[in-house]
This record gives structure tokens, C-alpha cells and sequence, in this order.
């Protein structure tokens, strides 16, 4: 499996792009704070795609895709967070959560097929 082959990834990569542009006006004391757990958040779900991919066995590969759903969940609460301190709108915020649900749902795909694997 070649991680930049995998819809997941390049979505998740669309993902990163789509949250550091909504991330350019927060305020500056956030640098620190909610911008940058969002940002490793983000971050956190291609790469882990990634790592999964170069595992060898697909128990290994699987905890990785794992890892990165967790992220998933972590980035959209942040991303509530960000609407309730008033840093983004609630139209970023749908734009940004429909790119996440599809990112999850491809997930999920991942998921099920390293499942697929091992029981074979």
C-alpha cells in the first residue's frame, strides 16, 4: 500500500491546507495555545496515514489509521472550540467539518479493509 496513492491521505493533505488558513487570523496569543493543538492535530492525521502505510504487518498498519481518527475526533472538537472563543465562523467551521467527515469516512475505508487483511 503507497500512503500517496490513498484518497484518505491526499484529502487529509487538503485538510492541513484548508486549517492553517483558517488559522492565519486567530489572535497571536493563541500561537501557543488552541492554534497550535490544532495544528498538530491536523498534522497528525496524514502523517499517521503515512506511518501506517510503511508498517509491515497489518495489525501495525491499522493502529496507525487508528491513531490517526483519533486526531480526527480531537481536531473537530478544537475546531468547536475555535467557534465558541469566536475565532472562526460557523461557515468555516462547515466547511472545514464536511472536509473532515469525508476524511473520516475514507478512514473508515482504510480501516476496514486492514481489518479485511488480517482475517484473511
Amino acid at each position: 500500500m503507497i500512503f500517496t496513492d490513498l484518497d484518505a491521505w491526499r484529502e487529509a493533505r487538503l485538510l492541513v491546507k484548508m486549517v492553517y488558513t483558517c488559522l492565519l487570523p486567530f489572535p497571536k496569543e493563541e500561537m501557543y495555545g488552541l492554534q497550535s493543538q490544532i495544528k498538530r492535530s491536523v498534522i497528525s492525521i496524514p502523517s499517521n496515514i503515512a506511518e501506517g502505510c510503511g508498517r509491515s504487518h497489518p495489525k501495525d498498519t491499522m493502529r496507525f489509521f487508528y491513531i490517526a481518527r483519533g486526531s480526527a475526533y480531537e481536531l473537530e472538537t478544537q475546531l468547536y472550540l475555535s467557534l465558541d472563543l469566536e475565532f472562526i465562523d460557523e461557515i468555516i467551521l462547515k466547511e472545514l467539518l464536511d472536509k473532515l467527515t469525508r476524511v473520516r469516512i475514507l478512514l473508515a475505508g482504510l480501516i476496514n479493509y486492514q481489518k479485511a487483511q488480517i482475517t484473511n
